[in-house]
């Protein structure tokens, strides 16, 4: 019975090193999918570990994002008929996949900051901010008043 040399050892050691690694990698890919929509705030944790609970938004924010990665995100006020109402102001992003997270990187005429997603599926949204606010959204359902 022939045991393994110290060359063969180190190449399998190698090999589930890469393997084990490739597995814990967050893929941030499919969160893209999940991002555009009408989003609600839910709640927003502080780097405290306070809560603060929103029962109720006056606005949402709508997020549109295209092929290349770029998109904008606005500041909606929703109405009783289903429609919305909106200002001219968006602030325009690109999204950016960085080692292990999916950065959203914005540019208005004021200002530029960074935002990265936490997590992103068809109902939820969790996006942390450089002040380590994270900011937890659902997705927003009109009020139906049939």
């Amino acid at each position: 019975m022939k045991f393994l040399n110290f060359n063969n050892m180190k190449q399998l050691l190698f090999c589930l090193c890469i393997i084990i690694n490739l597995g814990c990698q967050k893929n941030n890919e499919i969160f893209i999918k999940h991002l555009n929509g009408y989003w609600e705030i839910e709640k927003v944790i502080l780097p405290s570990g306070e809560e603060h609970v929103y029962n109720y938004n006056e606005f949402i924010d709508y997020f549109n994002v295209n092929d290349s990665l770029k998109g904008f995100r606005k500041k909606l006020k929703p109405t009783l008929n289903g429609t919305f109402e909106a200002s001219n102001d968006a602030e325009k992003f690109v999204l950016q996949i960085e080692q292990d997270s999916l950065n959203i990187y914005y540019q208005t005429n004021f200002a530029n900051w960074k935002e990265t997603i936490l997590f992103a599926n068809e109902k939820e949204l969790k996006i942390i901010n450089a002040e380590r606010k994270i900011y937890i959204y659902k997705s927003f359902k009109p009020i139906n008043l049939n």
